[in-house]
């Protein structure tokens, strides 16, 4: 399987996802750390990819994404953004809804 087939099933496979670097437990980055907050503050469960573990996807992704950075936060398919973005939805209330209505629609 090419990486960019991983890439793809790791989208489709998973309503939130989350590529960063380091793990939920342990992020290697600021960056990374500020998004797992804001999306354990919504109280759903996600996936994660670290990319440190995985170089091609790192380098495979923000070709595929058109998305230069890390951390990337993907929810039923969709890129949401890097950590300034899910900051920002996080404090105006957008992420909580975005996150709930996606675990909602994939309980159906």
């Amino acid at each position: 399987m090419s990486t960019l087939d991983t890439i793809k099933e790791q989208i489709d496979n998973n309503p939130i996802l989350l590529y960063m670097k380091g793990t939920p437990r342990s992020p290697q980055c600021g960056f990374s750390a500020q998004t797992v907050q804001a999306l354990m503050s919504c109280g759903e469960r996600f996936a994660f990819v670290n990319i440190l573990e995985n170089p091609d996807i790192r380098t495979e992704l923000p070709k595929f994404a058109n998305w230069p950075t890390f951390p990337q936060l993907w929810i039923k398919g969709e890129l949401v953004g890097g950590c300034d973005i899910v900051v920002e939805m996080a404090g105006n209330g957008e992420l909580q809804t975005l996150i709930t209505d996606s675990v909602a629609a994939s309980d159906d």
